[in-house]
């Protein structure tokens, strides 16, 4: 049983991919931002956690959760709240930090890779519209042949795979650009806050259950 599709089918699945992919959204913001605040390890420590948080999406849209979140606005609108509140919770924690020492250059104190990777784990995994976002793009390319459910798996695992490595040439980027922004470091943790309270903003009130 073949578990991808094969030649147009194929090349027009990681067309749309790459295109979404590199698309920037909220999860490329999360590390972007962790990446500016705390170094190139922080970021890609939360694009592992985003990976996961959007492949337990994946799996969630294979067995059904999107079709739960599709059908119950109790559920989307709890998802989703929670999702916001972490959010929230991660720019009051971020405003609690110590400023850092502008004077030597130095970002923000470093943070344990765990703790970076489950805060991008239940970023991504509590934003309902991923997994809403897969039960709509992933059938598009699936073939008849076989189980469909394993299939949208198939397909959703390469979609992370994906992602994942467009999310780490993103947190490579600011890695980079980091050191010319250094004269803004005592400022690091309000714009972290900021972007975060924006981003919780964004979980709460942007778009509508049909958008991603």
């Amino acid at each position: 049983m073949d578990l991808l599709p094969t030649g147009a089918a194929l090349y027009a699945f990681l067309i749309a991919t790459l295109v979404l992919a590199l698309t920037p959204g909220p999860g490329v913001v999360f590390i972007v931002t962790r990446t500016l605040a705390q170094g190139r390890t922080a970021g890609l420590a939360s694009v592992g956690g985003v990976a996961l948080g959007n492949l337990a999406n994946a799996v969630g849209a294979s067995i059904g959760l999107a079709a739960l979140f599709a059908a119950s606005s109790l559920a989307f609108t709890v998802v989703r709240w929670a999702g916001a509140a972490y959010l929230v919770w991660l720019g009051l924690q971020a405003l609690r930090r110590p400023a850092a020492a502008a004077a030597d250059g130095a970002v923000l104190p470093r943070t344990e890779p765990r703790r970076l990777f489950r805060d991008g784990f239940f970023v991504a995994l509590l934003n309902p519209k991923t997994t809403l976002f897969f039960a709509a793009f992933i059938p598009q390319f699936l073939h008849p042949d076989g189980s469909q459910a394993v299939q949208a798996l198939a397909l959703s695992v390469l979609f992370v795979a994906i992602a994942a490595v467009t999310d780490s040439l993103y947190a490579l980027l600011a890695g980079s650009l980091a050191p010319l922004l250094r004269g803004a470091a005592g400022h690091g943790r309000y714009i972290s806050a900021l972007v975060y309270l924006a981003l919780g903003c964004y979980a709460a009130f942007g778009g509508t259950r049909q958008k991603t």
